[in-house]
């Protein structure tokens, strides 16, 4: 049974605390930049999350065998995704009651012809982005997560307990549900929570970019997190062959991610049509951004590349910390640019209140996650393929 190291729960709570002041020096000083920063951070960690749902429902539809001994490591993740869904839907129910202004769309009178404020391509779309429907949307997704997120934990809890093909099959069949409305839910709350930001602009693969994006970081936590468990003692049926398929998995999505963001910058800028650049004008035209704009993408794609290519690097735990602690920063940081300069304009920067709320969300989702491990026995019993899973070699 796992037990929460203390170094481990302190630093958890001291991220926390240290997140708790930054959320209140932003809210004290300036709300109108803490609003975005809360929801970049909470769309971050949300991400990561629901990926760890993600995460088992392939192993099932897959009937993939190699991880069964790190189960425990995405269901842990996905422990994590109550309180950030109550934190994302807190921040959309503010958006529609007018306490935040990151969406230009929910501005009074955009949509009336007779208002000053009327914009005729935001009104285009109102049958799509109108408060009513906006936060309907939202509570299905998380509603929908959650739910599949407990009812995929409590078949793998039963599973342990009791064996049999018939636990497993109905894992199966949960989890092909499961992605078919993952599918089409992930992307629909990449268009309405970060692409409506800038609602004059959309972007046809903006779903799979964020997916790509969540992938990326997702197995990068699992990763992460199993070889902390490793070093205190925990899961001895993991090898370097777990180690490496992760490592390939985290190696294959930053590629993809970098993919996506080419394809979609490569085409807006090449065809340099007006309504289409300004989204990446507002990104490269001020100086704030410039840098980062440049560098989140260099370092998601380069220390992948360069660092994780080999198979011998894939089985090198101390690169693996390294490269994965540069993913998260990268993608943390293609995160704020997501969200920021559509809702501050020139006047974003990165100061403690992004960084502060960045590391008290780290600390919170660190918290959540060993506590979630604390619950159920590390070591998976009475899968089908748990013998294949500890016998592993590639």
């Amino acid at each position: 049974m796992f037990t929460i190291d203390k170094k481990a729960k302190n630093f958890s709570m001291a991220l926390m605390a240290i997140g708790l002041i930054a959320l209140t020096y932003g809210f004290w000083t300036d709300a109108h930049r803490a609003w975005p920063s809360l929801l970049f951070n909470n769309y971050f960690f949300i991400g990561i999350a629901v990926f760890g749902v993600f995460f088992v429902a392939l192993q099932y539809v897959a009937e993939a065998g190699w991880s069964i001994v790190l189960k425990r490591v995405p269901e842990a993740i996905m422990g994590a995704l109550p309180v950030f869904s109550a934190i994302m839907l807190l921040i959309m129910v503010a958006a529609i009651m007018h306490f935040n202004h990151i969406y230009h769309w929910l501005h009074e009178g955009i949509m009336d012809p007779a208002s000053e404020h009327y914009d005729r391509i935001i009104a285009g779309k109102e049958a799509y982005l109108n408060a009513t429907f906006f936060i309907i949307r939202t509570i299905v997704y998380l509603l929908g997560w959650n739910y599949f997120a407990k009812k995929l934990r409590a078949l793998s809890v039963l599973e342990d307990k009791q064996g049999g093909a018939t636990i497993h099959f109905k894992g199966v069949r949960v989890s092909a549900w499961f992605m078919v409305f993952f599918a089409v839910t992930s992307a629909m709350a990449s268009w309405d929570w970060i692409m409506s930001i800038d609602p004059h602009w959309f972007s046809t693969i903006f779903g799979w970019y964020v997916f790509a994006e969540w992938s990326a970081i997702g197995f990068t936590t699992v990763l992460l997190f199993t070889l902390y468990l490793k070093r205190q003692g925990y899961l001895q049926d993991v090898n370097e062959n777990h180690i490496h398929d992760l490592g390939k998995w985290i190696f294959a999505f930053s590629l993809v991610w970098t993919y996506m963001w080419f394809s979609q910058f490569m085409l807006i800028w090449y065809a340099n049509i007006p309504e289409e650049v300004t989204y990446f004008t507002a990104r490269l035209e001020v100086e704030n951004y410039k840098f980062l704009f440049w560098f989140s993408m260099i370092i998601n794609f380069i220390a992948p590349i360069i660092l994780l290519m080999s198979r011998d690097a894939k089985r090198n735990n101390g690169r693996l910390i390294f490269v994965g602690c540069i993913i998260l920063l990268g993608h943390w940081l293609n995160s704020y640019l997501l969200v920021t300069p559509g809702t501050l304009g020139t006047h974003g920067h990165i100061g403690f209140t992004e960084i502060g709320m960045g590391l008290g969300f780290a600390g919170l989702f660190i918290y959540l996650v060993l506590n979630t491990l604390n619950k159920q026995p590390l070591e998976t019993k009475n899968h089908p393929f748990l013998d294949e899973s500890k016998n592993l070699h590639t």
